[in-house]
């Protein structure tokens, strides 16, 4: 056989062949295949003015040689979620995304978000007969956030001087999830020089979100400052959320202020005499009463009948 005649037939061998891998390669490639991954999302804020948002970043990958239609569905459970209901995915990877959007408080917590994708089409035509959807699941949680308010029955009240009385303050937990909260009175130092004698039996007290207030105690003793007092105090008795100094990075309190006005005169050993004072009188007017067995002159000097006796 001359070159000449060799070197054509190499050639048509060569293509022949090539046809022939590329037939097999087709006949392999006998359905559809996708698969599909998506990142795990940040964490959702709940507290009111966030946007209460997060973005879930999925891929589909397509194997194939053709091009595929995806149909996507979602499983959100309590929040509600938003993307593509379907994709067009040429040979390779192809992304999307998908928003994951949250309530205003939302408790603190998790939910599952199931993202399915199913190939309805390949390479330009439907896909005959049923496939395999491929999924992913990632988890959303929504993050705690603190918030606390203080009130109290009174925000004015009026006292003598050296008087035992109880304040009384409600502390709310307004966040989304249980949260240990601190008391103190914040001008502690300046009543005591002042004077007045203070104690907090309770000092801390973890409390349910959005549960009924707890009732913190102060309990006061008024100044006994020797002489006549006529001044205002005021008395500043605040909250602070323990969560919010752990993780937020930020005090989160609140105080509430009460004041008191304390009126009045004081001198000592005031209640010590008075004391004595009415203790004697008791005793004289006990001392006057006659009994039953004693008897009782007239202006004569005559025995009174019992029946007019006075007792």
């Amino acid at each position: 056989m001359s070159t000449s005649f060799r070197v054509p037939l190499t050639i048509l061998v060569v293509y022949f062949l090539s046809l022939l891998s590329g037939v097999a390669a087709v006949q392999a490639q006998t359905s559809p295949d996708v698969s599909l991954t998506c990142d795990q999302p940040q964490p959702i804020d709940v507290y009111p003015g966030s946007t209460r948002t997060t973005v879930i970043y999925c891929t589909l990958t397509n194997p194939t040689t053709l091009s595929e239609k995806v149909e996507l569905t979602y499983q959100s459970g309590v929040i509600a979620v938003a993307g593509p209901g379907s994709a067009t995915v040429p040979p390779g990877d192809t992304s999307f995304q998908v928003a994951a959007r949250a309530d205003l408080r939302m408790p603190e917590g998790q939910q599952v978000v199931t993202i399915t994708g199913t190939v309805t089409q390949w390479g330009g035509a439907p896909v005959s007969g049923t496939t395999t959807p491929t999924e992913a699941k990632v988890l959303t949680v929504f993050k705690q956030f603190s918030r606390l308010r203080v009130g109290s029955e009174l925000a004015f009240i009026q006292l003598r001087p050296k008087v035992d009385y109880t304040l009384v303050f409600d502390v709310y937990n307004d966040g989304n999830a249980r949260d240990k909260f601190n008391v103190e009175i914040q001008n502690y130092d300046e009543l005591n020089e002042a004077g007045f004698q203070l104690s907090l039996p309770l000092i801390s007290q973890e409390i349910d979100s959005l549960a009924p207030p707890e009732k913190f105690r102060v309990q006061m003793r008024t100044p006994k400052n020797q002489g006549w007092t006529d001044k205002y105090f005021s008395l500043q008795f605040k909250a602070t959320s323990e969560y919010s100094v752990r993780t937020e990075g930020i005090p989160n309190y609140q105080v509430q202020v009460m004041t008191i006005y304390i009126r009045g005169v004081y001198l000592p050993g005031f209640e010590l005499v008075g004391t004595m004072m009415m203790a004697a009188l008791a005793g004289a007017a006990v001392g006057k009463r006659p009994t039953p067995d004693e008897p009782i002159l007239d202006e004569e000097g005559n025995l009174t009948p019992l029946e007019t006796r006075l007792f």
